[in-house]
């Protein structure tokens, strides 16, 4: 039986008026909907239904995944994802040559031994060049005196920097106000944290062709970068933080310390991310008992809210959903609505605050906030010679729509809807 075209489209726009409008779904619905999603495959495809979707599940809702170290003569990146126990690796020929000093916004900061930067989405393929260090930067950086000779840098000696040192002499971490794509309207910042210095570097992506410096006016060396609530604020080693505003339109900013926020007595290990808008802290407090020489630590959680007139640390036992990933190596940690199998109100550390340096093997610690209590888990097996990097959170959509990753980059294919859950590899080795 055929029927006419016209009576054929008639009938097709009768049914589409039957059936419901799930993009008009109301919006506290859909975020209700979007926190009980069981995995980052399940978030990932909620999100690639539409627009009012896609914004009721935000990426930090997404698997965050564990960067291990890679070898820069090899263009194999490998990742492990705690929820399953699995590692798996991915084909980057934009890792070749390059390590690693940062992760941020789900991107990677990849420098080569002649500190020319590179920004590169691994889940997508896409990348971008930032500005090379110049010998502004490199004096900035580092005490020890470096020059460029020949496209390498060279100490006084005479010694070229190894790429292994670079981050030690240069460029230590790079940390983005934005994913360099994002469709939010706003431009991109990157800071960078130098080597040895009181001063940070910084560009807008795809704009400057250089590097700006910035005296951050601490006593001491910067030691970590936060973006929080549109601004940058640089914390020195001992915890001392100075705010900026990121280089809108070509501003020089300027920065202003925060004396009333210096981090409270006696704690440890501090890292500080943002989370629902505020300023973090994750610290230890260490109880020693010299009889012994053993010692034991709680760890805790503090916040602060930067709009306030006098900001100043407050404890918090609990974060309801959420959980916090905060990295070790790299300073850039984050916190997202817990899905999958992570718990709740719970801190994971890329790598325990305090170990055994003789025990080469990866490990993982995961904290109760509510109660300070720290358990240390054991990853993959055959891992083992050095530290995970930090954490990534996958940033798989790029202005708006799901980007899928360039074939040439990867042997490992991540899965066209986004699933990012490509075969996990057989063994693996640090450094491999």
């Amino acid at each position: 039986m055929s029927s006419h075209p016209s009576s054929m489209a008639q009938f097709t726009q009768r049914m589409s008026s039957l059936l419901p409008d799930w993009s008009s779904l109301p919006k506290e619905l859909l975020e209700c909907i979007g926190k009980r999603l069981a995995s980052g495959h399940d978030a990932a495809s909620f999100r690639s239904t539409c627009s009012p979707w896609r914004a009721a599940v935000p990426f930090a809702a997404l698997e965050p995944l564990l960067l291990l170290p890679f070898d820069p003569d090899s263009d194999t990146v490998t990742f492990y994802r705690v929820s399953e126990e699995k590692a798996f690796s991915l084909t980057l020929p934009d890792a070749r040559g390059k390590v690693p000093c940062g992760t941020s916004c789900g991107w990677l900061a990849l420098m080569d031994e002649a500190a020319a930067v590179t920004l590169l989405n691994p889940f997508t393929g896409a990348r971008v060049e930032l500005p090379p260090a110049d010998e502004r930067v490199a004096a900035a950086a580092s005490p020890e005196r470096v020059s460029k000779v020949h496209g390498r840098w060279v100490l006084r000696s005479g010694n070229a920097v190894k790429l292994e040192h670079m981050r030690g002499v240069l460029f230590h971490e790079i940390v983005l106000s934005a994913a360099p794509d994002d469709d939010a309207g706003g431009e991109c910042v990157a800071v960078a944290v130098l080597a040895s210095s009181t001063e940070v570097a910084f560009c807008r992506v795809g704009v400057d062709v250089a590097w700006a410096l910035l005296d951050t006016k601490l006593e001491f060396s910067v030691a970590s970068v936060v973006h929080c609530q549109g601004k940058f604020l640089a914390i020195d080693v001992v915890g001392e933080i100075s705010i900026f505003s990121s280089n809108s339109a070509g501003a020089n900013p300027t920065a202003t310390p925060l004396p009333s926020l210096s981090p409270p007595g006696g704690l440890c290990h501090r890292s500080y991310l943002e989370s629902d808008g505020e300023l973090h802290l994750v610290g230890a407090m260490v109880s020693t008992f010299h009889e012994t020489r053993q010692f034991t630590y709680s760890s805790m959680l503090y916040k602060c809210n930067l709009l306030d007139g006098v900001p100043e640390w407050s404890r918090v036992k609990d974060v309801g959903d959420l959980t916090l990933f905060v990295s070790k190596c790299f300073s850039e940690s984050f916190s997202g609505t817990s899905v999958s199998k992570y718990k709740k109100n719970s801190i994971y550390l890329s790598e325990p605050l305090y170990g055994d340096p003789y025990d080469l093997a990866h490990r993982l610690e995961i904290i109760d906030i509510a109660a300070g209590t720290s358990k240390v888990k054991p990853l993959h097996g055959k891992m083992h010679n050095s530290d995970a990097l930090g954490w990534i959170r996958p940033n798989l959509w790029k202005r708006g729509g799901i980007s899928k990753h360039n074939e040439e980059n990867s042997q490992n294919e991540v899965d066209p809807n986004a699933t990012y859950q490509p075969e996990p590899a057989g063994e693996v080795k640090a450094g491999a």
